[in-house]
């Protein structure tokens, strides 16, 4: 061998020698998910987040990078619904896979559960949490709960093997004395509340710990709280419920993150948030459970818009909290598992409730049969087997009547109104107002006199849905 073949053969046996290494060790560099393990699950669950709230939703003032990258590595649906347009409702949709009309969870004496309230979300109904737990998970809620402060309705009685959080929202037990936050926050962009006006109380299972709760630090208490959840359970299956009480007024945030934002207090309080979702993201990477666990990120119903500026936006959406228009009930929503949900944005329709036929059909749980399940299963479309949702229909019930009903583009409102009397008031409509969502989302143009035998199809499908809601006990009682 002269010296020029010398010169060019050794650094091809080099680099063939790398290529071997590369090879022997690309399992543990880019791992997959495990065929042998079932998928782990996460659902962040905001309060009062509106759709146009986040970076990677359209706003121009708040910064959300995490949430970003998790929306471009994942899918970001921009037709994606909860059960209802206030707390409580939507939770327990959320939680049953079932419309909360349906549990006795809505109700037109009081649309949510207060501190003297004697009810909750009854022992009968199935959730997400007891489904998994017959196949082997660990179970936490963290967060807000609000469907019963009662020991006989709180997490542990509902399938989660701990709990941490406030039991209800963090406006209530409200204390005398202090400025009204209405009216303080529309003035100052920035208002802040005393930790003593709100004697809210952090829950440990079904143990007070701490009254009133430091409202300055719970946010990033929720993320630490999941995260040890997390490294405590990562060689098995799990599922985290994390329930942020904000950005549901009275706004706070921690130390790190007040004054940041040009948002104010309310930019300050959405990307702390985000900031805990990189976290909870990182963390999933650095214990290699990223391709293991489905990670959910959306919002209970959509922005108190009597805040004014302590309230969100609902982007291009129209009204926001307590409405049946878009804006109260389409929320912003990612699905992230890397090389399992297929990256993109979405259009096909999902809601809250299809979360648990989802997982149930994941992780080989059974789905309750003995019971009218208003959600599907959205897997084959998260990870590409089909184009089209099973979900073509969204029913939107405000207390107890059904106000609206969208299938596929077309939505008719059967009744109107806007948020705890903010306007417009509520009208009955002798002929129903009817909009094109993917030609108006706004909710601009009604072209019910276009379109006749839409508005005919639409109230036989409404009369039919409301046919299949029964009588239950109300939950939501003094």
């Amino acid at each position: 061998m002269n010296c020029r073949n010398a010169h060019v053969t050794r650094p091809a046996i080099h680099f063939v020698g790398c290529v071997a290494l590369l090879l022997l060790y690309w399992p543990s560099l880019c791992p997959a998910a495990r065929p042998d393990r079932k998928p782990n699950f996460i659902v962040i669950f905001c309060d009062d987040l509106g759709y146009g709230d986040l970076g990677c939703f359209g706003h121009p003032t708040i910064r959300t990078p995490n949430l970003d990258r998790m929306a471009a590595e994942g899918q970001k649906w921009t037709n994606f619904y909860v059960g209802a347009s206030v707390c409580t409702p939507s939770r327990a949709a959320l939680l049953t896979g079932r419309l909360p009309n349906r549990s006795g969870m809505m109700s037109a004496e009081r649309r949510v559960l207060f501190p003297n309230s004697k009810g909750g979300l009854p022992a009968s109904e199935t959730t997400i949490a007891e489904l998994l737990k017959t196949v082997g998970y660990a179970t936490a809620a963290v967060g807000k709960w609000h469907l019963g402060h009662l020991p006989q309705f709180l997490p542990t009685a509902h399938g989660f093997d701990t709990y941490w959080g406030i039991p209800y929202s963090n406006d209530m037990d409200g204390q005398k004395g202090f400025p009204n936050y209405q009216k303080t926050g529309r003035k100052d962009a920035h208002y802040v509340a005393p930790i003593a006006q709100y004697d809210v109380p952090i829950l440990h299972d079904t143990e007070v710990i701490e009254r009133p709760a430091n409202q300055h630090t719970l946010t990033q208490r929720y993320t630490d709280k999941a995260i040890a959840f997390i490294k405590e359970n990562r060689d098995r299956p799990f599922f985290v419920y994390l329930a942020h009480n904000l950005p549901h007024i009275p706004l706070y945030a921690g130390e790190r993150h007040v004054g940041k934002s040009r948002r104010g207090i309310f930019g300050d309080v959405i990307e702390e948030i985000d900031a805990g979702v990189g976290q909870i993201l990182d963390t999933l990477r650095d214990l290699d459970l990223a391709e293991d666990t489905l990670v959910v990120f959306t919002s209970d119903n959509g922005p108190w818009l009597p805040f004014h500026t302590h309230g969100g936006s609902g982007g291009l959406l129209r009204h926001g909290k307590g409405t049946t228009f878009e804006g109260g009930m389409r929320e912003p929503t990612i699905f992230w598992w890397p090389g399992q949900v297929k990256p993109g944005v979405q259009m096909e329709m999902g809601a809250t409730m299809d979360l648990l036929p989802t997982f149930c059909a994941l992780s080989g749980a059974v789905a309750p049969t003995d019971r009218i399940l208003d959600g599907y299963n959205l897997a084959p479309l998260l990870q590409g087997k089909t184009r089209t949702s099973p979900r073509d229909r969204v029913f939107y019930w405000r207390e107890e009547k059904l106000y609206a009903v969208r299938v596929g583009p077309w939505k008719a409102h059967f009744i109107t109104e806007g948020c705890y009397g903010d306007g417009p008031d509520r009208q009955e409509h002798d002929t129903p107002e009817l909009y094109h969502l993917e030609h108006d989302p706004s909710e601009k143009y009604n072209i019910a006199a276009h379109h006749p035998e839409v508005i005919e199809k639409l109230r036989q499908i409404a009369e039919t849905h409301r046919q299949s809601i029964k009588p239950v006990e109300i939950q939501l009682i003094k």
